[in-house]
């Protein structure tokens, strides 16, 4: 056999027992008349020893022609170490060796198998398959692995049935962009990969599941942020005959078993806010609350007072850092330059120092009197010390740009703790949203999520208006969950394909073939989607998803580990019937 033991779990409790161990060398040390070999496997490091008085000539000749990350198996006894390592399980014993195997050789690696590696992000993706060995991606992918195994714990005691769903399916004109892959037995017909298994989730509804879930790969073929990726899982649910309050208690269970099997954390109900609530609180709907710094709208009072910027704008708006009356002008300069950089693509910001005496000190002492900056101080909840940052301009557009603020200062404070939780349901958003390139709208979810049913009236009469039944789950300033309430109705779906511009005839083209299966008694039901990936990853104290995703993409949605994607040959682009391909000059 390869091994008896692994190289994390040897103890004082095997000492004097022949052990044989294999894995990769991670360190070397000759002292000429002594050797030590660290032995590292997925389970651990053990050290391998050889002297001059117990080892043999050629035994040292074996350690000698060894490098790092060669494959090799060792056999020999456990014994005790005479220095003890207290930061490694196996750090009171040693292998006194007696034979050395060479399973493989290796090249030098291109960066340090080590936990503070010298290597840079660009060449270890290059080389992920050598990244994996370091403990710290190693550990975040066995994380993902035990958190799948409690999601799937959770929802089979929950009576949900795992089915899996098409990968190859029919593009959609809604959402982001699919990726397609051309049909050669089909000319000129192309699949699409699913942005989600929504349709097919109902129509196993339909099918009378009842309960269903998968952790399933999505993908969408859109502009990429820092930590965004191309391919994504999700936790994907669907049940039946349920209302949003029955979804939202099953997996605001789950959303607490994982918090307290894997962070040892009791939540009582997750607290609610909707959507109108947290765009006026926090300018987004997926608020951060483990801090506070809520909005103050000022608009009432910082008009009229013959400040010209502030009188032609629709919004005026801000928050009370706390402390940060310590700041220097050119350290509060430095955050002015912050928010116009084109990400925020603000103009300005006006800033109030509130005093510890009471007093305020302002960049428009000129126009606003010390009641009119008390009155401010008020609304934004702030006190002596504190630094009050105000902007204007549109409402929607600038409440993003003080959210992106406020994110960036408690930053800067310490105050997003990656080891303090704050889950919150949001509710109520709006069905719809206005776009004015296409002069039509859209659905804010998808075209199956159903109205409020106190809302129906308006469907006709004032569509913006509409509110929807629909949920998000937010953890930390992250959405790591969304889902809905199904529209169930034939007549009610053509309403809502009719609303966001669908004719009859693509309505049928596109959706079919739900439609006609809502013919034949749909039940009510909904669902919800976890991110798996950003769960997971805040779960472990993180928000970067990439390091929990066994191979992942770049920033530009390249794999440049197998230089993917590529160009394919001439044969392969005739047998698809594509004629040309982009190269980049036309």
């Amino acid at each position: 056999m390869f091994r008896t033991h692994t190289c994390g779990e040897l103890t004082q409790a095997n000492i004097n027992e022949k052990v044989t161990l294999s894995g990769w060398v991670s360190t070397l040390r000759d002292k000429g008349f002594m050797m030590w070999i660290d032995l590292r496997d997925r389970y651990g490091i053990t050290q391998i020893i050889l002297d001059e008085d117990r080892s043999s000539k050629e035994l040292f000749e074996t350690a000698r022609s060894l490098g790092r990350e060669f494959v090799v198996q060792v056999s020999g006894t456990v014994i005790e170490r005479a220095s003890k390592n207290p930061n490694i399980p196996t750090g009171e014993i040693e292998i006194l060796v007696d034979s050395i195997k060479i399973l493989n050789e290796s090249a030098l690696p291109p960066f340090t198998i080590d936990d503070n590696t010298d290597g840079g992000e660009d060449i270890r993706m290059k080389y992920r398959y050598l990244d994996i060995r370091r403990n710290p991606v190693k550990n975040k992918l066995i994380f993902r692995s035990k958190v799948a195994q409690e999601v799937r714990k959770y929802l089979d005691a929950q009576d949900f049935v795992e089915v899996e769903t098409p990968v190859l399916i029919k593009s959609t004109p809604e959402g982001a962009r699919d990726f397609v892959v051309p049909s050669r037995m089909n000319p000129g017909e192309f699949y699409a990969l699913p942005q989600s298994p929504q349709t097919f989730k109902q129509l196993l509804m339909i099918g009378g599941l009842d309960k269903y879930f998968q952790i399933v790969k999505c993908f969408r073929d859109e502009d990429l942020r820092a930590d965004r990726q191309p391919e994504f899982t999700q936790i994907d649910c669907e049940m039946s005959f349920v209302e949003q309050e029955d979804i939202m208690n099953v997996f605001e269970g789950l959303a607490k078993h994982l918090l307290q099997t894997f962070k040892g954390l009791e939540f009582g109900d997750f607290p609610r806010m909707t959507f109108a609530d947290a765009m006026r609180r926090y300018g987004n709907d997926k608020p951060d609350i483990r801090f506070g710094m809520e909005f103050g709208e000022i608009t009432d009072l910082a008009k009229g007072k013959d400040f010209k910027i502030f009188d032609e704008q629709e919004l005026i708006v801000g928050i009370a850092a706390e402390g940060l009356n310590t700041y220097t002008r050119k350290e509060i300069d430095k955050i002015i330059e912050w928010v116009q950089r084109p990400q925020v693509g603000a103009t300005g910001l006006v800033w109030v120092r509130y005093n510890e005496d009471g007093t305020f000190k302002s960049s428009v002492d000129k126009f606003y009197s010390q009641e009119d900056l008390a009155a401010w101080a008020e609304r934004m909840n702030a006190k002596p010390g504190d630094l009050l940052l105000v902007m204007s301009g549109n409402t929607t557009k600038v409440r993003g740009q003080l959210s992106a603020l406020r994110m960036e200062i408690a930053e800067r404070l310490g105050l997003r703790k990656s080891d303090e939780f704050a889950p919150l349901w949001v509710v109520d958003f709006p069905l719809l949203e206005w776009d004015e390139e296409s002069g039509r709208y859209h659905a804010m979810h998808h075209p199956f999520t159903s109205p409020k049913s106190e809302d129906f009236d308006k469907i006709e009469t004032a569509p913006g208006e509409v509110r929807a039944n629909a949920y998000d789950l937010v953890l930390n300033g992250n959405e790591i969950g969304g889902g809905s309430i199904r529209i169930f109705d034939k007549t009610l779906q053509a309403k809502m394909f009719n609303l966001l511009g669908f004719t009859e005839e693509q309505a049928e083209a596109q959706f079919g073939f739900l439609m006609n299966a809502f013919k034949y008694g749909a039940p009510p039901h909904g669902g919800l989607a976890f991110g798996f990936d950003r769960f997971v990853s805040i779960l472990d104290g993180s928000e970067t998803i990439r390091d929990y995703i066994a191979f992942p993409k770049n920033n530009s949605g390249r794999d440049v580990m197998i230089d993917a994607p590529a160009a394919i040959a001439p044969e392969q682009m005739k047998e698809l019937f594509i004629a040309t391909t982009f190269t980049g000059k036309e």
